[in-house]
């Protein structure tokens, strides 16, 4: 297993944990473009958003539903940004699904 997401995941990498139950795991980006700059990440490995399958369908909305509530736990009540870079022409760099949450606390 090479993929960064998957070792972070599997408790391999260290990272600035926020959340995590039995499906994702969301995490302070190490390169945050904003005050909060979170990434929510599926523990199953799918390449990018191009990638995904029917069967993933209620994962990604746990992940969209997640995002919500973790940008109000870190002060973004207000409003924030979210990114899912998808493909290298698309800018994704790290071949994991992972969506960003990023903005400024008011």
């Amino acid at each position: 297993m090479s993929c960064i997401f998957c070792k972070i995941a599997a408790g391999e990498i260290p990272a600035a944990r926020i959340y995590e139950d039995d499906d994702v795991i969301a995490f302070h980006d190490i390169h945050p473009k904003a005050a909060v700059h979170f990434m929510i990440v599926p523990k199953k490995h799918i390449e990018s958003l191009q990638t995904a399958e029917p069967g993933d369908q209620a994962l990604l909305g746990k992940i969209l539903l997640l995002a919500p509530e973790l940008a109000r736990e870190h002060g973004l009540a207000a409003g924030f940004k979210t990114a899912i870079h998808t493909g290298k022409a698309g800018g994704q760099e790290v071949f994991h699904l992972h969506v960003h949450v990023l903005g400024q606390p008011q």
